[in-house]
């Protein structure tokens, strides 16, 4: 390696990943020296309830003053890079996987333009997209190739390099969240498992499956931790505050006893299992790429909800297990900086980070 190119002193930094999301903003700022990876910086803020709605940015002001909030919170050291690898909503994103015939790289580059079309309620004018060919061919078809196609609106791609550039950053990536949890929580050498991760959020909840690293379906229901806390609140007649601080202290409690908590927040929960299962059960029966579900790994900021874990793992009839968002990085005997039960909000915000390192060893 030539002397130039060492990491003797840190002026060429990677990215920080940011999750944006409706109602909050993570950071994560990552470092790698030879085969050790450090967490140098994270941080979470709130962000004003109305600012983002869906994935849409409704105050601009709002999101950037944030940011800047994010940036000078953030520790146990400053994000001194302004460059940023920046989530996507999943909700305004389309994810797919496409069956070609085996031909060249070029001649896939054409053939996406028109499977977009055939296959996303947007025109091609309307979406920014990304491509790769897999290694597996998931239909199993002889002679043909699977793709994996990502297209984002170009309004809400727009929007946030917008904002994010008033902010003072540099975008050097965007990312959906389901491909960035993948990067997190899915170990590279998972091989051909297929892995449901269910992210249970403030305003809904996010299903992905993967088979080995690779994201191959995606869905999302408004269904969230908040209508929990919601329905313990008029439930038990108490305020929304105060329904928010029982589940975080308290959590469902005794699942055999039917508490009253367990009892207000069951139709909530009961209908996020049913998705559960639909989800599953669409993916098996209509996209045939695995045989069966070998895992379920639950995330993000609901998932914490003291007895969510064993009352969905009951109720589905299958193990599951918490999200390690950790699993791809390099820490040696460190222990992470990010506790164990708030690490897996973080999910997002690590596997853009990664990423960030990954640009930059491109780069170096």
């Amino acid at each position: 390696m030539n002397i130039l190119q060492k990491k003797i002193f840190d002026l060429f930094p990677a990215a920080f990943g940011l999750d944006l999301s409706d109602l909050s903003m993570k950071a994560v700022w990552l470092n790698r020296t030879g085969q050790h990876d450090s967490i140098v910086s994270f941080g979470s803020v709130p962000l004003p309830v109305g600012s983002v709605i869906d994935g849409e940015i409704m105050n601009t002001e709002a999101v950037e003053s944030a940011i800047t909030a994010l940036l000078q919170k953030s520790g146990p050291k400053k994000i001194k890079t302004r460059q940023v690898v920046c989530s996507l909503p999943e909700t305004k994103a389309f994810l797919r996987i496409i069956s070609l015939p085996a031909m060249e790289e070029d001649e896939v580059r054409e053939a996406i333009k028109w499977e977009i079309e055939a296959n996303i309620p947007l025109t091609l004018e309307q979406v920014y997209y990304d491509w790769q060919i897999l290694d597996l061919n998931l239909t199993q078809e002889k002679g043909k190739i699977s793709v994996l196609v990502v297209a984002v609106a170009r309004s809400v791609v727009d929007q946030f390099q917008t904002v994010l550039a008033a902010a003072g950053l540099e975008v050097i990536g965007l990312e959906t969240e389901s491909i960035a949890q993948a990067r997190s929580l899915l170990a590279e050498k998972n091989e051909k498992r297929t892995t449901l991760i269910i992210d249970i959020g403030d305003r809904r909840t996010s299903f992905l499956i993967a088979i080995g690293s690779t994201p191959c379906f995606t869905s999302s229901v408004p269904l969230s931790s908040q209508m929990v806390t919601d329905a313990i609140s008029k439930s038990l007649r108490i305020s929304f505050d105060e329904a928010e601080e029982i589940k975080i202290k308290q959590g469902l409690g005794s699942l055999a006893l039917k508490s009253p908590v367990l009892k207000a927040a069951l139709p909530v929960l009961e209908n996020i299992a049913v998705e559960i299962e639909k989800s599953i059960d669409f993916y098996l029966s209509n996209l045939h790429y695995s045989e069966n579900i070998d895992s379920i790994v639950l995330c993000g900021g609901g998932s914490n909800m003291q007895g969510l874990l064993p009352y969905l793992s009951r109720r589905l009839g299958r193990p599951i297990e918490f999200g390690n968002p950790w699993i791809n990085l390099r820490l040696g005997e460190q222990l992470p900086l990010i506790d164990r039960n708030h690490s897996v909000q973080y999910s997002t915000a690590i596997g853009l980070a990664l990423r960030g390192l990954d640009e930059y060893e491109d780069f170096a």
